[in-house]
């Protein structure tokens, strides 16, 4: 019979496995034990935080035996803050555990069997060098419990904010913009936002880096409205509530802002577009509508460069740079990057005369990416600013053969496909019977009736590009059920240090006959 622990009940556990987020996983008399800050191979002592029925969570009190695979992490708050959770593990030993959990989620979820899994896996994509990678931090400004202003990161599954402004997978600059920051709202006396009385003026800092160009971006988001400019399509159209472009830009938000300017560019020469964004709700969501660049460019530049994927990965000399706004979706590892939508671009296999539909396509990083080798890339993307930085992505790079739309996948693709089923409009014939569709959606994967339109389509090939290997299994065994094959697998360490893993796969169509409606079929189920 099965023992059932209560909260903090402690028991010596030995770890054999890890769970999707990264924690240990070990038996204690038959009873599961997910323990957090726990490496395989180790014997632990561990405290029971969350008892369940059958399982329970607990976390490492002692490691009695440690695993060869266990190192000390260079991060002194590393148990501490919720975002590296498996640092304390070998970079080796992070990159078996993505492989076997991308392996893992294709059999279990998907349904492929180890002999296919053989065949077409291919070596994961690692790091040379897995730190200082992240173009993009997004620091939670607080207040410390002696009243001091603190920038930092959440604790996991909290709002409390660990103090921390180096973190080690970001870039060096970012400890220096924050400490300027931090030093200027302590001598003008600026409150840091509260999320419980909603008070106070500065929520967040966003830092990006063009790591081409050398360019850098800092972002702060205040609780603050800020006016609309004067003929601006916006509620506030009277005048009086209106501002001009140069008010606009010279506006003070911030007290003292024109010395916090002059502090950070001095500090970090680097900083090309300081801006403010408004953000006043009671939200999660960090970003406000509303952003005025009040120093420098509205946007910073990256080059992401082709590179041989057959060829260890090889520069070509082609690239595409993409122009990056606060706001702009953007891989925030761009050197993994280029080796990730490289391998997508030799699974798409094109050759110049390809009709190619991108999904969840961003500003239009893995579209114009692939327009260089096709004739037609069409582009699908839900937020309006992503799809004008694509827009103007394209116009900037001289690409010519690239069309974006607006709007949800799952409704753009069966719109479009209803509205040009006619074969006789040869324009667009090509696009309702594309050679490749490429798809790169958030981690919830892809909508059922966007599957189902992409087999209807029937393109030669589908490229899936997922962020998520299980989501990525559960929409794999819907295509390959349509009449779709698993042709290659290959992983790609986007996020040294946590969980998170990107995957690119190929599938080829096997099967020209009529399939039954996915969309219906797993409603019914």
């Amino acid at each position: 019979m099965e023992k059932k622990f209560t909260k903090n009940d402690r028991c010596v556990v030995k770890i054999e496995d890890y769970g999707n987020d990264g924690e240990g996983i070990g038996r204690a008399d038959g009873y599961t034990l997910f323990v957090k800050d726990a490496v395989v191979g180790d014997t632990v002592e561990a405290q029971i935080t969350l008892p369940k029925k059958n399982y329970a969570f607990a976390r490492t009190v002692k490691v009695i035996e440690p695993s060869p695979d266990r190192i000390d992490p260079p991060c002194p708050v590393c148990r501490q803050c919720g975002g590296c959770q498996i640092q304390t593990l070998s970079y080796e030993a992070q990159l078996r555990f993505k492989d076997k959990k991308v392996r893992g989620n294709l059999q279990r979820i998907g349904g492929f069997s180890p002999e296919i899994l053989d065949k077409v896996m291919e070596p994961i994509i690692g790091m040379d060098d897995p730190w200082r990678y992240r173009n993009k931090a997004q620091y939670p400004i607080g207040t410390s419990r002696d009243g001091k202003p603190v920038a930092g990161f959440y604790a996991g599954r909290t709002h409390d904010i660990i103090a921390e402004d180096d973190c080690l997978i970001g870039t060096a600059e970012n400890k220096s913009i924050l400490e300027v920051i931090l030093a200027h709202m302590t001598a003008h006396k600026i409150a840091a936002y509260d999320e419980v009385t909603h008070k106070g003026l500065i929520r967040h800092v966003l830092i990006r880096k063009g790591f081409t160009s050398g360019g850098i971006m800092v972002c702060i988001i205040i609780n603050k409205k800020i006016k609309a400019v004067a003929g601006e399509n916006t509620a506030e159209s009277e005048s009086d509530k209106c501002i001009s472009e140069a008010e606009y830009a010279a506006r003070e938000y911030i007290s003292a802002q024109s010395e916090l300017i002059f502090a950070i560019t001095a500090a970090v020469p680097a900083v090309k577009s300081i801006s403010l964004n408004s953000n006043t709700e009671n939200t999660n969501v960090i970003l406000g509508s509303r952003t005025v660049t009040i120093y420098g460019e509205d946007t910073i530049t990256d080059t992401i460069h082709v590179l041989d994927s057959a060829d260890d990965f090889k520069e070509t000399g082609e690239g595409v740079t993409f122009r990056i706004s606060p706001q702009s979706f953007y891989q925030v590892n761009p050197v993994q990057t280029e080796k990730l939508y490289s391998t997508a671009l030799e699974y798409a296999g094109l050759t110049g005369n390809e009709t190619v539909w991108d999904l969840y396509c961003g500003i239009g990083t893995i579209s114009l990416f692939l327009a260089h080798h096709a004739k037609k890339v069409c582009g699908v993307e839900i937020v309006s600013q992503a799809i004008d930085d694509a827009r103007r992505n394209a116009v900037e790079n001289g690409i010519t053969n690239a069309e974006f739309f607006l709007g949800k996948a799952e409704e753009v693709l069966p719109k479009f496909y209803e509205e040009h089923t006619d074969i006789s409009i040869q324009t667009r014939n090509d696009m309702i019977h594309p050679d490749v569709i490429v798809v790169d959606p958030p981690r919830k994967g892809c909508d059922i009736i966007c599957l189902d339109t992409m087999l209807k389509m029937k393109p030669d090939r589908i490229v899936y590009v997922s962020c998520d290997s299980a989501t990525l299994a559960r929409d794999l065994k819907i295509l390959t059920d349509g009449g779709y094959e698993l042709k290659r697998v290959r992983a790609c360490d986007q996020f040294p240090m946590t969980v998170h893993i990107e995957t690119v796969v190929l599938l080829s169509r096997v099967s020209n006959e009529s399939r039954m409606d996915i969309a219906s079929r797993h409603k019914s189920t």
